[in-house]
């Protein structure tokens, strides 16, 4: 996090929504947000859970919770490999910060005004609300100790800021009634390559991957979760903007049009990544065909088979095919 809200500077990524709590002719405490309930003087605020989903459409209660506490941002899609990861551990670590900060839980292909905001060009981003401005702190899946070291900057920038309140959860028991029930726990190899992940070795996660495979082949969640970190370990670190100028000035260049579709992929533009490429096909040689053929069955493991933008794509490829 490059810039600060500190003293009225800009923040990276989007407009000072501040101006939002004061919308209506109701006051801020008398409208508080989803989950929450304003409290007056020097009371803590009441929260249903720490962990809250946010709409387009209920940012601005968000907006005044941010003016007490920090709201760490989720942007998130439920094809998203990456996102299931990172998401248990933001959740696990604002947790543990008890209430110093909430988590907002954003899905963009739902919310694309938030995702805007937060100029969220692949998924996962994380970004935060505080004192009413959205600042983006960084995109992608990163092991758990990054996200502690972001979180600790947010609370110094906070406290400069003068936001420094704690949130306090409810005492209603109905929730944990109504809890669902532990999951399952993961096979032992998957098990591993998530572990790999949150330390961020990706070669070792792909091994353990390989092996669960190998195990068994029909291991389809094996296969997805290969997928989703082979495709983060292609786009960490690239730039957006000199990927796509690579594959406009070389519009037949196989290697550069499949690292366009991945970023598009990344960034939750499934239809277009499959339009390249299924467009670039039928003008590539044999050796072109099958990248472009692997890469595609690749992404097809990451959006999900029962997806219809992957069926749809699946018929387009195999009415090339044959």
């Amino acid at each position: 996090m490059s810039e600060k809200p500190h003293d009225g500077a800009a923040v990276r990524g989007a407009v000072d929504l501040s101006s939002l709590a004061n919308r209506g002719a109701q006051p801020a405490q008398q409208q508080p947000a989803p989950g929450a309930s304003a409290q007056s003087g020097n009371s803590p605020l009441v929260v249903e859970s720490l962990i809250l989903d946010g709409t387009d459409s209920t940012v601005e209660k968000f907006v005044e919770l941010s003016m007490q506490v920090p709201v760490l941002v989720d942007l998130w899609a439920e094809w998203c490999g990456p996102c299931k990861q990172l998401t248990p551990v933001l959740e696990k670590v604002v947790t543990d910060y008890a209430g110093r900060i909430l988590l907002m839980k954003v899905d963009v292909d739902a919310n694309p005004q938030l995702a805007q905001v937060f100029q969220a060009q692949s998924i996962p981003t994380v970004g935060v609300l505080l004192g009413g401005r959205p600042m983006q702190v960084f995109q992608g899946a990163v092991p758990e100790a990054q996200v502690r070291e972001v979180l600790e900057q947010v609370l110094q920038i906070a406290a400069q800021n003068g936001v420094t309140g704690t949130a306090t959860v409810s005492g209603d028991t109905s929730a944990a009634e109504n809890a669902e029930p532990e999951p399952e726990p993961l096979p032992p190899l998957h098990q591993e390559a998530l572990d790999a992940i949150e330390r961020g070795d990706y070669e070792s996660a792909i091994a353990a991957y390989d092996k669960a495979i190998a195990q068994n082949p029909k291991d389809e969640e094996a296969k997805a979760g290969r997928a989703q970190v082979r495709l983060l370990v292609r786009v960490s670190g690239a730039s957006l903007e000199n990927v796509r100028n690579a594959a406009a000035s070389a519009p037949r260049d196989v290697d550069a049009q499949l690292a366009v579709a991945d970023m598009d992929v990344s960034g939750g533009h499934v239809d277009d990544a499959f339009d390249r490429l299924l467009t670039l096909f039928p003008e590539l040689d044999d050796d072109g065909k099958t990248a472009v053929r692997e890469r595609l069955l690749e992404l097809f493991e990451i959006v999900g088979a029962a997806d219809p933008r992957v069926t749809k794509a699946r018929a387009r490829l195999a009415g090339l095919l044959f």
